[in-house]
C-alpha cells in the first residue's frame, strides 16, 4: 500500500489491511511524507507521528512500512516533485514496489482534494503503467480515500466493496494511535464520523462495515 502520510493507510483501508493481515497476506505500506507542517491543526512533531504510524501498523498487522520523506521540502510539496515521487514509490524504500513486487497495490484515488494525494495517485499510476517497474505489475490496482475527500466534486466509480466487519476492532484501534491527528466527534476525522462512514459503505454489500475501492486494474 502507498500512503500519502501517516495515517492515510488507517483513515482509507485501514480494515482491508487487517483482513489481508489476518488472512495470512504479507502486508507492507509506503508512507510517502511526514513534515513539521501541521496537518488540520494536528501534531506537528514527526517524531510523534513516527511512533503512532509504528503503533498503527502494528495494530494492523503490517509487516514492512516506512516513512519517505521526512521533514524536507519534498515532504512539504510532494506535488512538485513529481519525478522523484516516482522513483520513491518504484524503488526508493524497502517496501518501495520493485523490492516489494506486489500482487494488490492499494493508492489514493483520483478523487482526493489534497494536493499531496492527487499527486500520489498521479505517482502510483506512472510507477505501475504496463511496461513500468520491471514487470510483472500488480494484479489488482485500487484506489482509497480518506474521509474529507466526500467534499470533492469529482466522480468516480466506487465499485469495489470490502467487508471489514470482523476488523473493525482493529481499525479503531489503530485510528486510536493517531491521537495527534484525531478531531473531536462531528469532524470527518473523528472516529464516530469514520464509523458512521464505513457503516454506511457496509449497508451496501449487506455488512456492519466496509470500505470502499475504486479498481483501476483487476486482472486474474
Amino acid at each position: 500500500m502507498v500512503a500519502t502520510h501517516p495515517d492515510d493507510e488507517t483513515l482509507g483501508a485501514g480494515g482491508t489491511l487487517h483482513r489481508l493481515a489476518d488472512a495470512g497476506v504479507t502486508v507492507h505500506v509506503l508512507a510517502v511524507a511526514c513534515c513539521t507542517h501541521p496537518m488540520w491543526g494536528g501534531h506537528s512533531d514527526v517524531d510523534v507521528r513516527f511512533e503512532e504510524f509504528q503503533e498503527a501498523c502494528d495494530a494492523l498487522g503490517v509487516s514492512g512500512r516506512a516513512i519517505g520523506w521526512v521533514d524536507d521540502d519534498r515532504a512539504r510539496s510532494p506535488w512538485s516533485h513529481q519525478a522523484e515521487l516516482v522513483s520513491l514509490i518504484e524503488s526508493g524504500t524497502a517496501v518501495s514496489l520493485t523490492r516489494v513486487r506486489p500482487d494488490v497495490l492499494l493508492m489514493p484515488a483520483r478523487n482526493g482534494f489534497h494536493q499531496d494525494h492527487r499527486a500520489v495517485h498521479a505517482a502510483c499510476l506512472a510507477t505501475v503503467r504496463p511496461g513500468g517497474f520491471r514487470k510483472p505489475t500488480p494484479r489488482f490496482v485500487l484506489g482509497y480515500a480518506g474521509p474529507e475527500d466526500s467534499w470533492t466534486p469529482t466522480l468516480e466509480q466506487w465499485s469495489v466493496l470490502v467487508d471489514t466487519t470482523a476488523h473493525w476492532p482493529a481499525k479503531e484501534k489503530a485510528l486510536a494511535a493517531y491521537s495527534s491527528q484525531l478531531r473531536e466527534d462531528g469532524h470527518p476525522r473523528s472516529i464516530a464520523a469514520i464509523r458512521k462512514l464505513d457503516a454506511a459503505h457496509g449497508v451496501s454489500v449487506g455488512a456492519q462495515f466496509a470500505e470502499r475501492f475504486v479498481p483501476y486494474r483487476i486482472a486474474d
